[in-house]
């Protein structure tokens, strides 16, 4: 039987100090040949595809012991086509079992994305000799109907499996919402279990808005209510969205949190993910009054301020003993993914992380950081002395690692600062160089690519230096309002930073023509103090 609402929030709250086991990572992502695990700009612990073209994280789920990623995939080719769901496996989310291509095109169309639950009530019927079915959602795309321009190309459909979502049977039924009212944009269904109203809850992305449906079953859909007419930002086209229940840090208090990505529109262009904090009364959001300031006018809040973090969704069915909420996104950004410079793959997605929602002077705010199993892959880790200097504190200087291969933490104390810039910077001796940091006369965070390597492919990819909100009264770090925590993980031809445990956070790709070699925390216009400076050399999950 499933836990109710209220255990759930109980056990949560009784565990989210207390990690639970997690699995050991001895267990290698399943194995390539030294020659991919080594092509130039492979991540080493991020999830990528062994080749061909990724998109959209779907269907993520956990269910008897392993965490199921799908994935829009094209299997023929390097750059988007005809969509099938990939799909991988995984104990902890870092090490993957790649397995084959879960759904493929069919009649009725090509896979777009979707969600996957486990009906552990079996409320399907899918369900066979007690064994809970894994039930898929996802979008038929008809590229012929679209030429037509009739309107209807996009419709909502199932499949299940009962194997632990090895083979997957489409419903005979399918769809199980057509697209009546012939909205171009029609897709991207996301569905969990709405516990106190006991049905399924819908959201499904609608052109410019979202639509929220209820079913028993997952067959039969019932309509409730649009959201998003004059909230958000609008730019472009909402999709792959994402709704479930967070509690408040530090409170007893449950909100709901609304996830959309948008093409275009995103504060840095392109693509980028928005959310919005309220409640869910069993027929509509409704937004939180210290939240709606933020987000009217054509403004977002934003899950992050980098250009490579799009179309992220949740697990869902994660044990309420873990109790965390566990979110991964597709690390490229529209304008350029498929130009991208990587040959025989396109497409990675970023580290899995644990959003966490707290009440900040500026009013409600998610944080995103890197999940805790992430630490189970370092493999050495160097202290570095405290430092005040100007120009640069040179980390590679100090104790020899793989830079493109590693996570840098650190911070800098704003209260005995005087450099009008600091950060991190790493480059090679062609003079290519990736650095983030924060700018203390705009008081933002920055991210700064337009020296990295390869611009060539794409005159979208990094024409300018980008900016982030500024940090809010609540934001700072535990310790103390002028110290400005970063975290930051780097993989081959990537960097998250995460600042101030996940306050802000900034994803970003690059290209460098030669390997980054080199690191430094750098100052700019004055002296910085960097306290609590450590450097962690990273396993890679493929060797």
């Amino acid at each position: 039987m499933r836990f109710s609402l209220f255990l759930s929030i109980l056990l949560f709250i009784a565990c989210e100090n207390k990690p639970q086991p997690t699995a050991a990572v001895e267990k290698k992502t399943e194995p390539m040949s030294e020659e991919k695990y080594n092509e130039k700009y492979r991540p080493q612990y991020h999830f990528s595809p062994t080749e061909k073209w990724m998109n959209d994280p779907n269907g993520m789920v956990y269910f008897d012991g392993e965490y199921h990623l799908f994935y829009q995939y094209h299997p023929e080719s390097t750059v988007w086509g005809p969509m099938h769901w990939g799909h991988a496996v995984s104990k902890n989310m870092l090490h993957w079992e790649h397995l084959p291509v879960a759904l493929y095109p069919d009649d009725l169309g090509t896979i777009f994305s979707g969600s996957a639950v486990a009906d552990v009530e079996n409320t399907s019927g899918f369900g066979e000799d007690d064994k809970t079915p894994l039930v898929a959602i996802f979008t038929h795309h008809d590229a012929e109907k679209e030429k037509t321009d009739a309107g209807d190309h996009q419709v909502q459909s199932l499949a299940y499996s009962t194997d632990k979502g090895r083979t997957w049977t489409k419903y005979a039924g399918n769809p199980v919402l057509p697209n009546a009212e012939k909205i171009r944009d029609y897709r991207d269904p996301k569905v969990i279990w709405d516990e106190a109203r006991n049905q399924w809850l819908m959201v499904l992305a609608a052109k410019d808005r979202l639509r929220f449906y209820a079913s028993k079953n997952l067959k039969d859909w019932t309509y409730l209510s649009d959201f998003g007419n004059e909230y958000g930002d609008r730019a472009g086209v909402w999709e792959c969205p994402d709704i479930f229940p967070l509690r408040v840090e530090g409170s007893d208090a449950i909100k709901y949190v609304l996830i959309l990505s948008l093409n275009p529109g995103a504060p840095n262009g392109g693509s980028g993910t928005q959310y919005f904090i309220g409640d869910w009364n069993g027929k509509e959001f409704i937004i939180d009054p210290a939240f709606e300031k933020d987000i009217q006018n054509g403004k977002g809040v934003w899950m992050d301020y980098g250009r490579d973090n799009y179309a992220g969704v949740t697990w869902s069915n994660i044990d309420p003993r873990d109790g965390r909420r566990l979110f991964l996104g597709w690390m490229s950004n529209w304008d350029y993914a498929r130009e991208v410079p990587t040959e025989t793959w396109r497409g990675a997605m970023t580290i899995p992380r644990t959003l966490t929602l707290h009440k900040t002077a500026a009013g409600y705010r998610l944080q995103n950081r890197p999940v805790r199993e992430v630490e189970y892959l370092a493999k050495a880790s160097h202290s570095l002395p405290k430092k005040t200097f100007a120009n640069s504190y040179l980390l590679t200087g100090e104790v020899p690692f793989k830079v493109v291969q590693s996570r840098i933490q650190f911070t800098i104390d704003r209260s005995k600062t005087t450099a009008q810039e600091f950060g991190l910077r790493i480059f090679n001796k062609a003079g290519e160089e990736y650095r983030v940091g924060y700018d203390a006369k705009t008081k933002r965070f920055f991210s700064d690519r337009t020296e990295s390597g390869d611009l060539g492919f794409s005159d979208k990819f990094a024409t300018e230096k980008h900016n982030t909100e500024m940090l809010t009264a609540g934001q700072e770090t535990s310790e103390n309002a002028d110290l400005i925590k970063f975290d930051i993980l780097l993989d081959r031809a990537s960097a998250e930073t995460f600042i101030n445990d996940g306050s802000i956070a900034v994803t970003d790709i690059f290209f460098p023509n030669e390997e980054y070699d080199r690191a430094e925390i750098f100052a700019l216009g004055g002296e910085a103090k960097a306290t609590e400076v450590k450097i962690f050399e990273m396993r890679s999950v493929w060797q």
